[in-house]
């Protein structure tokens, strides 16, 4: 994927999708291939080398400290580089002014719309240049998931990369540039976004058409 671009991978349940994310980001090791970033090989590095380099996941099931604070959370995305940036938390709060009103509430006690705006956030403290995100709008409300969407669009406009994981494959090719159909962890199409929401199978398969 070309930098600045937002990339979405489309298939079923078991299709290979989190997993492709969960390699990249390092927590699973290739059986086979390489993965680079920028030119740069990065298969067997630890994943907070590959954070470091500027790969940041929001997981799939948002995965928040539920205990701590909202801030707190935020805090523990910044960990790659040592302290935190005053800036990058207004940045967040500016996304999501719902954090900033909670910032102080045990983020286990939030709706799990709040939540996955904190996971969102909290990925956004590490600075990345390549945004991981797995399924940002499970579980939540119609409402709920333009807003989520909306965001990951302004996150893009700012510079950053995004590779979308998401079963509500409408809204995944709505914003992004192009698209990878996954069946039993292989590419089977690859297109333009546009030209793929067109795509009779992927219209049957994915975006619920007779």
């Amino acid at each position: 994927m070309a930098q600045g671009e937002v990339v979405t991978l489309i298939g079923s349940n078991g299709a290979g999708k989190s997993t492709t994310l969960r390699t990249i980001s390092g927590l699973l090791q290739p059986r086979q291939g390489d993965i680079s970033l920028a030119g740069a090989r990065i298969s067997g590095m630890p994943a907070h080398r590959i954070a470091g380099l500027g790969v940041a996941q929001s997981p799939e099931g948002r995965r928040i400290f539920p205990r701590m604070s909202v801030r707190e959370n935020l805090e523990m995305g910044a960990f790659v580089h040592g302290k935190v940036d005053p800036d990058d938390l207004a940045r967040v709060y500016d996304l999501f002014p719902r954090l900033k009103e909670r910032t102080g509430q045990k983020a286990g006690t939030m709706s799990g719309g709040e939540q996955q705006m904190l996971a969102i956030g909290r990925a956004l403290m590490a600075r990345p240049t390549l945004l991981l995100l797995d399924e940002p709008s499970m579980g939540l409300s119609p409402i709920l998931v333009e807003t989520i969407f909306g965001v990951v669009k302004d996150i893009n406009a700012q510079g950053t990369t995004v590779l979308l994981v998401e079963q509500n494959a409408l809204m995944a090719l709505a914003v992004a540039t192009r698209g990878y159909v996954i069946q039993t962890g292989q590419i089977v199409l690859a297109d333009a976004a546009a030209a793929l929401m067109q795509n009779e199978m992927v219209r049957k398969a994915y975006l619920g058409e007779e």
